[in-house]
């Protein structure tokens, strides 16, 4: 009941009248049946735009350190992803990819949409990262459509450390659905699901006109905190 409240009562109207988002391709978004949604991923603020302008009721597998974080804004938080019938992943570990499988394929059986970042972690300069296979597995496990989504503009309104989001439009496009039948009973072959995976990842791509990089987004993010200790910038 307050996922209703929260979207069309609450923030939903908010977010409408602050961001003035432009949505493109929304028919795409089926009417009724089990659907995934996979996106790029920018801004904090994703969590938020695209589920208040989706019509259906849209569940993400939200990182488990949204969840436990301290103090009060951590409760805070917390309160408001259960509130918004979001389902805590845990990322770490050898089992954590299986874990995030099994709870969207739940998702998925109840005919309900399923909201998912193939990229794994926010893009830290914007650019658009490799997929990873989990998405695809689902798509075939579950027997769903994908539909791409783009969001443009978030990454300038909330950068990576940046609180507050700036006051500005953005848009919001949905690709037409991907049929990935041609697929079936292949979810077990590391080929089949690799393609389903860079086939996703090129229609998002398509949609929002990134830069893309071949390498995994947290990989990148590692090596560079890592470059960071060795050659810390000197103050001035």
């Amino acid at each position: 009941m307050f996922y209703y409240v929260l979207k069309y009562v609450i923030l939903g109207p908010l977010l409408r009248l602050l961001f003035r988002p432009r949505i493109e391709g929304l028919e795409h978004i089926p009417e009724d049946g089990a659907a995934i949604v996979a996106g790029n991923h920018l801004s904090f603020s994703d969590h938020f735009l695209m589920p208040a302008i989706i019509k259906r009721r849209i569940t993400f597998l939200a990182k488990a350190e949204y969840f436990t974080g301290p103090g009060l804004k951590g409760r805070l938080t917390a309160a408001f992803f259960r509130s918004a019938g979001q389902i805590p992943v845990d990322r770490s570990g050898k089992d954590a990819g299986q874990a995030a499988i099994r709870e969207g394929l739940g998702v998925l059986s109840k005919g309900e949409l399923l909201g998912i970042y193939p990229e794994g972690t926010r893009s830290h300069d914007g650019r658009l990262y490799k997929g990873k296979v989990g998405v695809a597995v689902m798509a075939l496990k579950a027997r769903v459509p994908v539909v791409p989504c783009a969001m443009v503009g978030t990454f300038e309104i909330q950068p990576p450390g940046r609180v507050v989001p700036r006051i500005k439009q953005v848009t919001i496009r949905f690709g037409e659905p991907l049929d990935f039948s041609r697929f079936a009973g292949m979810e077990d072959q590391k080929a089949a699901i690799r393609a389903v995976t860079d086939e996703i990842m090129y229609a998002i791509l398509g949609l929002s006109g990134q830069e893309y990089v071949d390498e995994y987004a947290a990989k990148v993010k590692a090596e560079q905190a890592e470059q960071a200790k060795k050659f810390p910038k000197r103050r001035r």
